[in-house]
């Protein structure tokens, strides 16, 4: 796509939800009449509620990722990740994936760069855990859980049999109920072809300092899934965390100690530390923006997503979650409202109704409430998948032929080994990207020195809000 002089220039930083939604609104509005650019270390935009499903072998990894150069006509792609901001000379600062430098200069600028796994200071916590954000780290969780079941196979005692085979996720959000329901049936089909000790079984924990699994949504919502997991054997501990982590287990803070060797963390997100570096108020990270998205003070500058505090028009004085739906919704508005700001339409502000939840349960079961209505089992399994069928901009008749696959198939266990520990680190600020021996070196600012830098929260401390911001499947407006 060529530039032109008199061409007013978008540039939207980030391809997920709402910075894919922002570009894609845009470019039908304008009509190319505006030039567009998108700014983003990958080239497909990620449908973050199936990961899960790659983790545990359901879903092929490519069935979840859509090519944005393939989907997003008349959008110019930069593959790069941004690490500065110039508000005064309207200017992005990328770093590219084999290293180099960039600059892009805009009229408008959409930020939408998400968010990446929230820390707690957890002693080794950052050194033996992987957080469950990007595609390599569901890629490495489905070697790593393959590699333990084999190993916890040829053990040579019942002890490091059921340290290999014990698998401890934390954080009973949307993720961790999702990735412990899926993972529980991924080993159990594992250990029919590597068949473990006799009266060792996997063993999956799923723990949160909540009272209750899925605590943002409706109790009844949260009783099915409880029901379901506890049904399949996985331990459920709430009101409980982790004290410390090793490379052999962890203590939790009731002063049990499980000897694991997998730590799965994911007990939610924090805003791109990108945001912080911008310059303009912060509300716990978040960049502070009015229900038209835009920045305070700054006409030409709209941020959505994970990375904006958006105003709740449904709940004054409350901010909108950090959640897929906001910002799947959130860059609709973003697009149109910068399309108003060129001419294009007239501006609206952000508004939302809940029309419910659905949560994957794995397997035919489900949790939902459409339009308010609690379902439970097979049809509400039937309601979430549908859900992400239309949801999903690309790659539907593949999702689909997948799961017909695994329903009439016995799932592949084998380790592709082509994402390994170190490559997916905990403490990341790019998790979409795994690391490479010789690559570029990660953008990784310091966060006590970052002016506006919220304190990271405590262990056992509240958190920051009720809903977390996770992939949660909610069916759309």
């Amino acid at each position: 796509m060529s530039r032109e002089s008199h061409r007013q220039h978008v540039v939207v930083v980030g391809a997920g939800f709402a910075g894919f939604q922002a570009a894609r609104t845009l470019a039908r509005l304008a009509r190319r009449r505006v030039d567009i650019t998108l700014l983003n270390p990958t080239d497909y935009f990620l449908y973050l509620p199936l990961l899960p499903q790659v983790a545990a072998g359901v879903l092929e990894p490519r069935r979840v990722t859509v090519s944005l150069s393939g989907t997003l006509k008349h959008v110019r792609l930069v593959l790069g990740e941004a690490d500065g901001i110039d508000l005064e000379r309207r200017a992005v600062g990328y770093t590219g994936p084999e290293g180099e430098r960039g600059e892009l200069t805009y009229d408008r600028l959409v930020l939408a760069v998400g968010s990446v796994n929230k820390l707690l200071p957890v002693p080794g916590v950052a050194e033996h855990a992987h957080g469950f954000r990007g595609l390599p780290e569901a890629l490495y969780l489905r070697d790593h859980v393959t590699r333990q079941i084999e190993l916890a196979a040829a053990a040579p005692d019942a002890a490091t049999c059921r340290a290999r085979c014990t698998f401890v996720v934390v954080g009973a959000g949307y993720t961790g109920v999702e990735v412990a329901a899926h993972g529980q049936l991924f080993t159990r089909s594992l250990v029919r072809g590597q068949p473990l000790r006799a009266g060792i079984e996997p063993r999956w924990l799923l723990l949160d300092i909540a009272p209750r699994v899925l605590p943002e949504l409706d109790r009844r919502l949260s009783t099915t899934a409880d029901r379901v997991l506890r049904g399949r054997g996985v331990e459920v501990r709430t009101g409980t965390s982790v004290k410390e982590a090793t490379h052999r287990g962890v203590l939790l803070d009731d002063g049990d100690t499980v000897d694991t060797r997998t730590l799965v963390w994911c007990v939610g997100v924090r805003p791109d530390p990108l945001v912080a570096g911008v310059g303009t108020p912060l509300e716990r990270g978040r960049l502070v923006v009015d229900p038209f998205l835009n920045v305070p003070g700054r006409p030409e500058v709209f941020a959505c997503g994970d990375a904006a505090a958006v105003p709740d028009l449904a709940e004054p004085g409350r901010f909108t979650a950090m959640t897929a739906q906001h910002a799947w919704r959130q860059g609709k508005a973003a697009g149109r409202n910068v399309a108003a700001s060129l001419g294009i339409g007239r501006r609206a502000p952000y508004r939302h109704h809940d029309l419910g939840f659905t949560v994957d349960l794995g397997g035919v079961k489900g949790a939902a409430n459409p339009l308010g209505v609690p379902l439970s089992g097979p049809l509400a399994g039937a309601v979430t998948r549908g859900y992400h069928l239309a949801a999903m901009p690309g790659n539907r008749v593949r999702v689909a032929a997948d799961w017909l696959l695994d329903a009439a198939l016995p799932r592949q266990g084998v380790q592709l080994g082509l994402v390994r520990s170190w490559s997916v680190p905990l403490d990341t600020s790019s998790p979409e990207l795994a690391r490479v021996p010789g690559g570029p070196a990660e953008r990784t600012p310091d966060r006590e020195n970052r002016p506006g830098a919220e304190p990271e929260s405590k262990p056992g401390a509240e958190p920051e809000s009720k809903p977390e911001s996770e992939p949660a499947s909610k069916p759309e407006e």
